[in-house]
């Protein structure tokens, strides 16, 4: 199942990190998510592990779990590990497909390039993070 353009759009303006894009930016985004099937039992994520991509459920499941414990199941339009597109740290879950997936994927360096050539697109991204930072620290 391949997704129509306005779809993969639809999907990435519920993604809170863009949540400041424009419908102009979105595409530019959407031109970079490749669309990918995964297997059950397939590990997208490894806890402690440095991320370099970012995920948005299409169909299917996956199981995020911390230390081996089970603390959230994912379904259509959730995503996961969008930190890892700006910022190198550990991850701090293992995300595996509970059930055959289809996702859509963005790899950081394809997104930290889009950055550098759009600086509309990284002034949203970094209000939406200063607003996330900004509601953590109440």
């Amino acid at each position: 199942m391949r997704l129509r353009r306005d779809a993969k759009l639809d999907l990435l303006k519920e993604v809170p990190l863009f949540a400041r894009c424009s419908k102009a930016d979105l595409r530019q985004i959407a031109t970079l998510a490749d669309e990918i099937d995964v297997d059950e039992g397939r590990t997208l994520i490894r806890e402690g592990a440095y991320g370099q991509e970012f995920f948005v459920v299409v169909d299917g499941s996956l199981r995020v779990s911390r230390k081996g414990k089970r603390v959230a199941d994912l379904g259509a339009g959730d995503v996961v590990g969008e930190i890892a597109l700006v910022a190198d740290v550990p991850r701090t879950a293992t995300v595996t497909a509970s059930t055959p997936a289809h996702v859509l994927v963005l790899t950081d360096r394809g997104f930290r390039d889009l950055l550098a050539q759009s600086p509309s697109i990284a002034t949203s991204i970094l209000q939406t993070l200063g607003e996330r930072l900004h509601s953590d620290a109440l």
